[in-house]
Order: structure tokens, then C-alpha cells, then sequence
């Protein structure tokens, strides 16, 4: 049963580092920019590993991992919010903040969550 939760989430977290992918932070903010301009609903709908967490955390009754996972996702979609919200809509940037967003990311970065994230789903059924 392991492996199947896990592959699943895999390929829905495949999907999202696909259509999120860019050389630096500012590439992806833009990406993600152009859904969320459309509806903030297409936005969020392209996050199915958020859907993922929330189903997951009921399958699990409320396992501390399962909710770690959510809790995780949440986060990491708030702070696209509000990252999307200060570079394009309020374009308040300081200095420092644009030149973090411009560095060049690795190209392992977005697959961090390959990693994470199945090891929560993975202690939540154990």
C-alpha cells in the first residue's frame, strides 16, 4: 500500500515541478504568475498535491505526518501567494529580494519534494 500512495503522489509532484520549472526563482514566480493572473482557482487547482495532503490526512485519521505533509504544502502555497502578490501586483521588491530572486537555481531544486514529501507519506503509514 506504501507504494502506491507514494507513486501517486510522485507523479502528481512531477507534474507541478513541470509546469513550474525555470532557471531561477523569478522564472518560476513568473510561471506561476501567468495561472494565477487567469483565476487564483486554475492557480490553486494546479497544485494537486495540496488535494493530495488534505485527502491523506483523513485516509491517515490525522496522522502527526500526514498533517506535517499538509502543513508543508500549505506553507509552500501561501508563500507562492504572497511572493506572486509582492513582485507583480504590489511591486514592492527590495534590493535584496531582487537579487535573491534572479540567482540561478540548481537543477535538483525543484525535485527537493520528491524527496521530502514521500518520506512523510511513507512514516504516516508505518
Amino acid at each position: 500500500m506504501f507504494s502506491v500512495y507514494i507513486a501517486i503522489y510522485i507523479v502528481l509532484e512531477l507534474y507541478e515541478v513541470q509546469w513550474q520549472k525555470a532557471q531561477t526563482i523569478m522564472g518560476m514566480l513568473a510561471r506561476m504568475y501567468e495561472q494565477y493572473h487567469k483565476s487564483i482557482f486554475l492557480f490553486l487547482i494546479m497544485h494537486p498535491t495540496f488535494y493530495f495532503g488534505v485527502w491523506f490526512v483523513f485516509v491517515t485519521q490525522y496522522n502527526p505526518y500526514a498533517i506535517a505533509l499538509l502543513s508543508c504544502k500549505s506553507a509552500d502555497i501561501i508563500t507562492k501567494i504572497l511572493l506572486i502578490k509582492k513582485v507583480f501586483i504590489d511591486k514592492e521588491l527590495s534590493e535584496e529580494l531582487t537579487h535573491s530572486l534572479f540567482i540561478p537555481i540548481g537543477p535538483y531544486l525543484p525535485y527537493v519534494g520528491l524527496v521530502l514529501y514521500p518520506f512523510f507519506i511513507f512514516m504516516a503509514l508505518s
